[in-house]
């Protein structure tokens, strides 16, 4: 239970991003009032709660309906994640934890940023959604395992409310190169964790023959 929580916490702290979050959400409300800010912060987290929580509860459902083996979501899981680990270690932007530029010109001109694009695709990205189904799907239905998996990604999220409430101070505490130091330390370790995801899958889709 140990091991899961701890890989749980680190894939979606990593995945979700709370400072990269919260840098984004200072630029985006620098002249909103405390009350604004606040609200904004609150109602992002809430609705990106709502969303991952649905899909680590019925996501791996979803992909079974569809006819997607979990050998085959833990190969493209890995692969994402690998992908989002890539970019977070040589600090580049990426649609996977962060909003394109299209989307964050979009973002700046409308006053209630809590749905678009903080809680989704900022927190609820497709890494955190991808995370979320991968991580439930390897507990193999243990119950416990999976109320681990859950309770890892609320205290993200809650993590992630309080960088929001705070994204002021700590923006100015940490700067560009602090938070980007973070960022690739854990793109680091999740890239890691990626390529175990990715031969895991291999080794139980029997593709070849291991």
């Amino acid at each position: 239970m140990i091991e899961t929580a701890s890989l749980a916490l680190a894939t979606f702290f990593a995945t979700i991003g709370p400072l990269d979050v919260a840098a984004v959400f200072a630029a985006l409300t620098t002249r909103g009032t405390l009350k604004y800010k606040r609200s904004m912060a609150i109602r992002a987290t809430l609705i990106a709660t709502v969303i991952l929580v649905t899909f680590a509860l019925i996501g791996e459902l979803l992909l079974a309906s569809l006819g997607i083996s979990l050998a085959s979501l833990r190969t493209a899981g890995g692969i994402l994640l690998l992908l989002i680990a890539i970019d977070m270690v040589f600090a580049r932007s990426s649609g996977g934890t962060s909003t394109t530029d299209e989307e964050e010109r979009e973002a700046i001109s409308k006053q209630d940023i809590s749905i678009f694009p903080i809680a989704t695709p900022l927190i609820a990205g497709p890494g955190a959604m991808g995370a979320a189904i991968l991580l439930m799907a390897n507990t193999e239905g243990d119950l416990t395992l999976q109320v681990t998996v859950v309770a890892s990604l609320l205290a993200i999220l809650l993590v992630t409310g309080i960088a929001l409430l705070l994204a002021s101070k700590i923006h100015q505490l940490l700067g560009v190169t602090g938070m980007q130091v973070i960022s690739r330390i854990m793109g680091v370790l999740l890239s890691a964790l990626a390529v175990q995801f990715i031969f895991d899958g291999i080794k139980q889709s029997s593709v070849f023959g291991v």
